[in-house]
């Protein structure tokens, strides 16, 4: 897999983040570039070079699709679904804007990278964000989802992760996965409010 179609990805990217917003959120607040837009922007490269490397590590294969997919979750600050996917897929200029993805496509690469903890499945939103973390599964993650932006931050807080455990202990419950969704507004959209 080549690296330049990131970049050319991250570069229409930069360009929409600074001109054609293609959603109702500015990316700008008070003159300041969006963090949650910026920091998915900085991470993308390192973040799949890291997953094929994982995925070499481990034996298995980071197809073109599967590859594709995480590259388009790394495109924007905002989660998103496998119909948002297949669009952004199906316009992108190795898939010659001729052939059209179908859902259940992207949704079987969604699962692996999910399986691989390159992505997270936001269930309140029935969306993915890319996750460049390596989040082990009985990892305790929090999103922060800004009801304004639509942006996502991920928290991990070993003392919460205790504190959830011991009351899972408690009630005899075996968690399958551990993902707490929390919404609300953002440092910038509460700062750009006032």
């Amino acid at each position: 897999m080549d690296i330049s179609f990131v970049e050319t990805v991250l570069a229409r990217v930069k360009l929409e983040h600074s001109h054609n917003h293609t959603h109702a959120h500015n990316h700008t607040h008070d003159g300041c570039e969006c963090a949650h837009a910026h920091d998915q922007s900085e991470r993308a490269a390192s973040a799949i070079k890291n997953a094929e490397k994982v995925c070499q590590q481990r034996g298995v294969r980071l197809t073109k699709i599967r590859y594709q997919v995480l590259q388009a979750l790394y495109t924007t600050h905002r989660p998103l679904g496998a119909y948002d996917i297949a669009d952004i897929l199906s316009r992108d200029e190795s898939h010659d804007g001729k052939r059209y993805l179908a859902p259940v496509t992207i949704y079987r690469a969604l699962n692996f990278l999910l399986e691989q903890g390159f992505v997270h499945r936001l269930t309140s939103r029935n969306a993915f964000v890319a996750c460049p973390h390596g989040h082990r599964p009985e990892d305790l993650v929090v999103f922060l989802i800004c009801d304004n932006c639509g942006g996502v931050d991920e928290l991990c807080s070993s003392q919460l992760s205790a504190t959830v455990s011991s009351l899972l202990d408690q009630e005899k419950f075996k968690p399958q996965s551990q993902v707490m969704e929390i919404t609300g507004l953002c440092a910038h959209c509460r700062n750009n409010s006032r």
